[in-house]
């Protein structure tokens, strides 16, 4: 790991390393709370990733999503069966925050605090529409500006100054991983905003063209079975693949704890 993936941040008092991946262990109050004095005191930057299963599988065969996700601001637990797992593994992790379910409690203190917002990702069709919803469940929240997800990386140094000529106090980017990730970290220096988090298909869920789980299945972690559901030709193998790699490196770390065997 690179000697900036190290460096030391406030946010990071607490990290902890869970199948070599990390985890800020904060509550969604204590996360607001942060992301409220980043916006006010516009003293630090705050790039916020996510870890679940997939992520963690990801992050093993990659070493460079490694390092990113060392280098986050907030890195939080998106995943209920991470909660178990890392409690088995001498950690704790006192709730799981979800990308989505973060992005609308950032929406509501947008509203309360008159923040202004910019969207950037998914089809122009499905940002006008999430951008409709946004202004109808928050009327007092500014959109500072949006921008779809279809762009060549040549046109990134202009998006950038886009995005910094709306002053936004929170950037959601609306793509899916690894481009999110490698997109706040490459440009979280040029980008103006003090608040980025990347957010995949929240976009699609806000404007009602995707369906969000049942609670229940939320709750008992089956989240990513809904998916497949859903969408079984793309998804079936790609969780079948990570959620594999992530209980054999889980099954490897708790015998390394239970049993002292070397795992290496």
């Amino acid at each position: 790991m690179s000697a900036r993936a190290l460096e030391p941040r406030p946010l990071r008092s607490r990290r902890l390393d869970l199948l070599g991946c990390p985890v800020d262990p904060f509550t969604s109050r204590e996360v607001l709370d942060e992301v409220q004095q980043a916006i006010e005191r516009r003293d630090r930057k705050c790039v916020i990733h996510f870890v679940n299963g997939n992520k963690i599988a990801q992050a093993h065969e990659d070493p460079e999503m490694r390092e990113i996700l060392w280098r986050g601001d907030l890195v939080l637990a998106d995943g209920q069966p991470l909660l178990p797992m890392a409690r088995l593994l001498g950690l704790e992790i006192p709730e799981r925050i979800d990308g989505i379910g973060l992005m609308e409690k950032l929406l509501r203190l947008a509203d309360e605090r008159r923040y202004r917002v910019f969207l950037l990702g998914a089809r122009q069709d499905v940002l006008e529409a999430c951008v409709a919803n946004i202004r109808r469940r928050h009327p007092r929240l500014i959109i500072a500006g949006q921008r779809n997800g279809y762009f060549q990386e040549a046109e990134l140094p202009e998006i950038v100054d886009e995005i910094n000529a709306a002053r936004p106090d929170l950037l959601f980017i609306g793509i899916g991983s690894p481009i999110k990730e490698r997109l706040a970290d490459r440009w979280r220096d040029r980008i103006e905003a003090p608040v980025i988090q990347g957010v995949g298909g929240s976009f699609d869920v806000i404007a009602g063209m995707v369906r969000r789980a049942p609670v229940w299945m939320q709750r008992v972690g089956l989240e990513w079975f809904y998916r497949v559901l859903q969408e079984p030709k793309r998804m079936f193998w790609r969780y079948l693949k990570t959620n594999t790699q992530c209980l054999a490196l889980f099954a490897r770390a708790l015998l390394s704890r239970t049993l002292g065997w070397k795992t290496a």
